[in-house]
């Protein structure tokens, strides 16, 4: 069985005060795409002295989102509207939901309570370049897709 990805297949949105912001296929996201990572382990592994194993499971589903736009995309814009849109309240603050969807594969990722980490640095060059969009996120969910194969 042949698997191909795309991007094109990548459909990514932000939605929370002051806006909706589109950043997936067609938004104009750089190479390096969007990555999203937890932030700590989900387990720790303590040896006792007879060698004994102990596991502690976290509960914690934090982590960080980080989004690559080209210079020219206008969603570098509607994003700088809404960090300094929700800046100014802590009422507004952290009150964004991400969710990226690869629909040929089944992959979703959500997350919840996110906050901007900050605006991006700004570089002006020989090349435009790319903007990094960072984000906290109090919570993530995935479900990674199953690729065509058959769930038995």
């Amino acid at each position: 069985m042949s698997i191909a990805y795309s991007f094109v297949d990548v459909m990514a949105t932000l939605t929370g005060p002051g806006g909706i912001v589109s950043l997936g296929n067609g938004a104009g996201t750089a190479e390096e795409g969007i990555t999203i990572e937890q932030a700590e382990d989900k387990d720790t592994m303590t040896i006792g002295a007879d060698g004994t194993p102990m596991h502690s499971l976290h509960a914690g589903k934090h982590g960080t989102v980080t989004i690559r736009l080209l210079k020219t995309s206008p969603a570098n814009a509607l994003l700088q509207l809404m960090y300094d849109a929700q800046q100014f309240s802590s009422a507004l603050w952290g009150q964004n939901v991400l969710l990226v969807t690869h629909v040929a594969s089944g992959d979703l990722a959500s997350a919840r309570s996110v906050a901007f980490r900050r605006s991006p640095t700004i570089t002006y060059a020989k090349d435009g370049g790319i903007n990094e969009w960072g984000f906290n996120a109090g919570l993530i969910d995935r479900v990674m897709g199953t690729w065509g194969a058959p769930i038995t």
